[in-house]
């Protein structure tokens, strides 16, 4: 979906598929693709009609092999090292019509489709991670020692992590509603925005100030808070950003 000037506007995409015969021909870029490098199909979102905003957008399956399609830098990142991140260029990919994925047109609407799920596993993952920093974090500040005491002992250490408990407790069962809601098929655009915004950004929230915990120790790799730190710092931000989410809440509660 990711283009070099399109992010959470995905109504901008401009990558473009003409229909030519039996083929579509298709020209454009991507960006901050996810195993775009690994990939042997790559699903294009592209615009097969010049107007129309989303009702223009189609999804074509690109093979590795089709000529024209390149893979540009598995670009560097400052976390998730464990997945690379891509480039994509198309110039003039012809493709044939059996890999138009689903009809013509309906591109957005099967993008949303999986949306909500896709952002409720953010909000997942974000719990998740937290509860990781956390147990990670009093482990440490009960056998670390400061002033010839555990870290632990100390009021403020205390106090923050009875708060970040506190957060993560309040958190479990509103994630697990969101879970339930998915599978029964009721979970709302607004439901698992609220899921993905608050899960992403507790996510930052604990692993920020359980570094802090670890004192220098934490920004070294040495133990896994800092890979957490950093591999954090993304989650508000891919799958729809922060902002994007709370316009979606807004919608639903002001309509």
């Amino acid at each position: 979906m990711t283009e070099p000037s399109t992010g959470s506007d995905l109504a901008s995409i401009s990558t473009s598929a003409t229909r030519d015969g039996d083929e579509w021909v298709i020209n454009g870029a991507k960006t901050f693709i996810t195993n775009g490098i690994n990939a042997d199909l790559v699903i294009v979102v592209c615009r097969t009609r010049p107007e129309g905003g989303r009702s223009a957008m189609s999804l074509l399956v690109v093979e590795r092999d089709m000529a024209g399609f390149e893979r540009g830098r598995n670009i560097e990142k400052i976390g998730q090292h464990s997945n690379d991140t891509a480039e994509l260029f198309f110039d003039d990919v012809r493709v044939p019509n059996g890999n138009l994925l689903g009809e013509e047109g309906n591109g957005f609407e099967y993008l949303g489709f999986n949306l909500a799920q896709e952002r409720l596993s953010m909000g997942i993952t974000g719990l998740a991670a937290s509860k990781a920093a956390l147990g990670w974090t009093i482990d440490y500040v009960t056998q670390r020692s400061a002033f010839g005491q555990p870290v632990a002992s100390f009021q403020n250490t205390k106090f923050v992590l009875a708060e970040m408990a506190t957060e993560l407790a309040v958190t479990e069962p509103f994630i697990d509603q969101c879970v339930m809601q998915h599978i029964a098929g009721t979970l709302s655009p607004a439901g698992a925005a609220m899921a993905k915004l608050w899960g992403t950004e507790l996510q930052q929230r604990v692993t920020d100030r359980c570094l802090q915990l670890f004192g220098g120790y934490g920004y070294t790799t040495e133990y896994p808070i800092g890979p957490a730190y950093v591999d954090a710092r993304v989650t508000t931000i891919y799958g729809g950003t922060s902002e994007i989410m709370k316009t979606i809440i807004a919608k639903e509660i002001l309509d």
